[in-house]
């Protein structure tokens, strides 16, 4: 048997906030209005799109998750702009020698409505990675009034990330 590298790599990522009064509400860099006036609340800007694409774009790699390089007790990230740690994120993985493949996420909210959004927030993320479009699937669901996201006590949103190896 011979020892190959692997051309593939997968890695998903989940991360989820509260809505709490106070804060603003960024999805992939796009500022939304809550009928209640809620936001995410987290040290940088709580973005959980960016979040859980940053963490999957990690995990393909054993590059651990986002708290490794952004720590909350660094007050250097506090109300930080997400896309600019993706920025970076995106920098670490081709440094390593690995570029997108593509990007499916998705944002779980009963509100606000997210589909209005989508096409801003997959122009973010493709300028911040410097990728096609095409190579991005955001979609939005509701938790149909379950769990934290159902209460609206959160948002949360999971993405699947594939890593192709450069030649």
């Amino acid at each position: 048997m011979t020892n190959t590298s692997p051309k593939f790599r997968i890695g998903n990522g989940y991360d989820i906030h509260r809505l709490v009064v106070g804060r603003k509400l960024i999805i992939a860099g796009v500022l939304l209005k809550h009928p209640d006036n809620l936001g995410l609340d987290g040290h940088s800007d709580a973005d959980v799109l960016t979040h859980s694409i940053m963490d999957a774009l990690l995990g393909a790699l054993s590059l651990g998750d986002i708290g490794k390089y952004f720590p909350p007790s660094d007050d250097k990230w506090k109300d930080a702009n997400s896309l600019f740690l993706l920025s970076e994120v995106i920098q670490l993985i081709r440094n390593e020698g690995w570029e997108v493949n593509n990007i499916d996420s998705v944002v779980v909210a009963e509100r606000p409505k997210i589909k209005p959004y989508l096409e801003l927030m997959k122009r973010n993320i493709s300028n911040t990675l410097k990728i096609d479009e095409s190579l991005i699937g955001i979609k939005a669901t509701t938790n149909e009034k379950l769990g934290p996201e159902g209460r609206e006590e959160g948002i949360s949103c999971h993405s699947v990330v594939l890593l192709e190896k450069k030649e």
